[in-house]
């Protein structure tokens, strides 16, 4: 089991809310929440009971039918499993809790009478498709899991995360050897991804092309949910052409590009369930960054990535039926022949999300209106704004990020340029390594 960080925030719900709501781990498909629940009621319960909806016998279902009498309820269901409850000390895990919508009705019921604890996980997407005919408990306390960030995946691969730390403390050059080094760690992530499944194969020393397979069946696993939801396949379309939108440059996602078609009052609706699902992250364009990013966010100009950055660079290159050895150790050496600021961005937009930022961006016309400007990411402080740019290669071309602390210096607090360069600074704008990106944006906090 690897060490997550939402452990800490499953701590606190114990020991503050629980006797109030239950939990609800909820992510994409395969981000671990099954075995972050589990987990935890073994370290921190005398005993727990997990229901598996997806696996679960008909007799176990049966006793949901009636909890008019919950001491009968908890007798039956003691019984059933064969695991003595106590009172104060055990939790009840509900497993897939989207297959057994009725089951989370009852999450009221179980919460008020206060004997135990309760965990549900679910996959968004699923959980969105059944609640039709239900009342959604108040009594529900939502916690997201996103796939291992950079840090948990240093935990899991034995790396000494504390250096980076220290390097970005010292916030000076740690020289050109040590620079290339770290930035080869970070990509191996970047291949890799933060799905577990993934990270154990790696661990195992896997090949790449075996990772890849373990990742192409989780994004067959994200097809299969979205199949649920509409049978023809838009979503699935609308989830392709995201790497490719990225990769072309294009200053919003274009859904009439992703569908090859004029689009419908449906198909809108359809994206905003891709969004729901998690699977993706929305970065918002934002009119006046001067006034708030979220009350001039422009709902219908966006840019999607995907969650998790190891399953963008498997969907990059899925012209192929597996990637190349060759391929990911190009990657790996920092010596693939297209631009990959795209894929750079993908991992910097999936690190600003897991720290709980709303993702923004922002484009302008130039005065002369030859041309446009636009910041990669903007990120609340306060009452001040951080503009991030990312950059793959070519750190020198930052005109945007120039022409916006010009435009808005009073409402800028720090101006930060994310590449594969070590630590400098070129006037007011710090230019940082993407390895200390986690550290530099939980820091914004």
């Amino acid at each position: 089991m690897f060490e997550r960080k939402v452990t800490e925030k499953l701590k606190e719900w114990k020991e503050k809310y629980s006797r109030k709501y239950a939990v609800l781990l909820q992510g994409a498909r395969r981000v671990g929440k099954s075995t972050i629940a589990e987990n935890f009621a073994k370290k921190n319960y005398k005993s727990y009971i997990l229901i598996d909806f997806s696996n679960v016998k008909k007799k176990v279902l049966q006793i949901f039918d009636d909890i008019s009498d919950l001491d009968i309820f908890f007798l039956q269901l003691q019984s059933i499993t064969s695991t003595k409850l106590y009172e104060h000390n055990s939790v009840i895990i509900f497993d897939e809790i989207q297959l057994a919508p009725k089951v989370r009705q009852a999450i009221k019921h179980l919460v008020k009478d206060g004997r135990y604890d309760y965990i549900e996980t679910g996959s968004l997407i699923s959980i969105k498709k059944n609640v039709k005919g239900i009342v959604i408990p108040s009594e529900e306390m939502k916690i997201n899991v996103y796939p291992m960030d950079y840090e948990e995946f240093c935990w899991a691969t034995g790396k000494d995360y504390s250096i980076l730390k220290q390097i970005d403390e010292h916030n000076k050059e740690i020289g050109q050897a040590a620079n290339r080094i770290l930035m080869r760690d970070f990509r191996i992530y970047m291949a890799v991804g933060g799905m577990p499944q993934a990270v154990e194969a790696y661990i195992n020393k896997n090949t790449f092309q075996e990772i890849d397979v373990i990742k192409k069946t989780i994004i067959e696993l994200y097809k299969d949910d979205f199949r649920k939801i509409d049978p023809y396949g838009r979503l699935s379309m609308m989830y392709d052409a995201i790497p490719s939108q990225l990769a072309l440059g294009k200053s919003k996602y274009y859904l009439s590009n992703a569908l090859n078609k004029r689009i419908s009052k449906r198909d809108e609706e359809l994206l905003f369930e891709l969004i729901d699902s998690k699977t993706v992250l929305i970065c918002n364009n934002v009119s006046d960054p001067n006034i708030s990013l979220n009350l001039t966010k422009n709902i219908n100009n966006f840019k999607l990535y995907l969650s998790d950055i190891g399953l963008f660079t498997t969907m990059l290159f899925n012209n192929k039926s597996l990637i190349s050895e060759n391929i990911y150790n190009k990657l790996l050496s920092d010596k693939l022949e297209a631009n990959l600021g795209y894929l750079y961005e993908n991992v910097v937009a999936q690190i600003i999300k897991s720290n709980n930022f709303d993702l923004y961006y922002h484009t302008w016309v130039a005065k002369d209106k030859s041309h446009s400007y636009e910041i990669d990411f903007l990120v609340s402080n306060g009452s001040k704004i951080i503009p991030i740019e990312v950059k793959s290669s070519n750190i020198n071309n930052h005109k945007s990020i120039v022409e916006f602390s010009k435009k808005y210096s009073s409402c800028i607090s720090r101006r930060i340029l994310f590449s594969q360069h070590d630590i400098s600074n070129d006037g007011m704008l710090e230019l940082k390594p993407l390895y200390l990106a986690p550290i530099i944006i939980d820091k914004l906090k």
